[in-house]
């Protein structure tokens, strides 16, 4: 595992697995969250991204992790690994409702500076919906690259996965 994607629904875990995993393997973690926005919650806008992701989509190490499916035929291509934490839905709102208390008016580690954490209703419908928009989207995007997508179903496969990883 040279070249990874961490992928799933928001509030799944995936930045949390990414630290520990780029702990573990001494790769260069890269969170899209902060890849995309801009200080002040100003979006990137996708162009921009791609501008940012080309060179380390096409570097020879790197953890990535972060949705944004307009920009998954640019990274699938160059990732070896893919983890899909294919978790229950109805997992992620409670660990959404607790990351934004944690972090409230601050900003979270995997965010761009200047991002500071908030309630937002909006975002909260938007993950309760994963299912019907974003799940499909994912799935249609990982389906030509199934060879490489390690598929998590829960928080005990995934701490078991990253268990049976070799230290490095």
């Amino acid at each position: 595992m040279q070249r990874v994607m961490i992928v799933g629904p928001c509030g799944a875990g995936k930045s949390t697995l990414a630290f520990t995993l780029a702990e573990r393997t001494g790769l260069p973690l890269f969170h899209m969250d902060k890849l995309a926005w801009k200080p002040g919650w100003v979006d990137r806008g996708n162009d921009e991204l791609r501008e940012i992701l080309r060179p380390i989509v096409t570097g020879e190490r790197w953890l990535i992790e972060g949705n944004y499916g307009s920009t998954l035929p640019d990274r699938l291509p160059h990732a070896d690994t893919v983890v899909y934490l294919d978790y229950p839905i109805s997992l992620c709102p409670a660990r959404i409702l607790r990351r934004m208390w944690r972090y409230r008016g601050r900003t979270r580690p995997d965010m761009t500076e200047g991002c500071p954490e908030r309630l937002d209703l909006g975002f909260l419908w938007y993950v309760t919906r994963w299912n019907s928009h974003s799940r499909p989207r994912i799935e249609d995007g990982l389906a030509p690259h199934a060879g490489k997508v390690v598929r998590l179903s829960s928080p005990r496969e995934a701490r078991a996965w990253l268990e049976s990883m070799p230290r490095g």
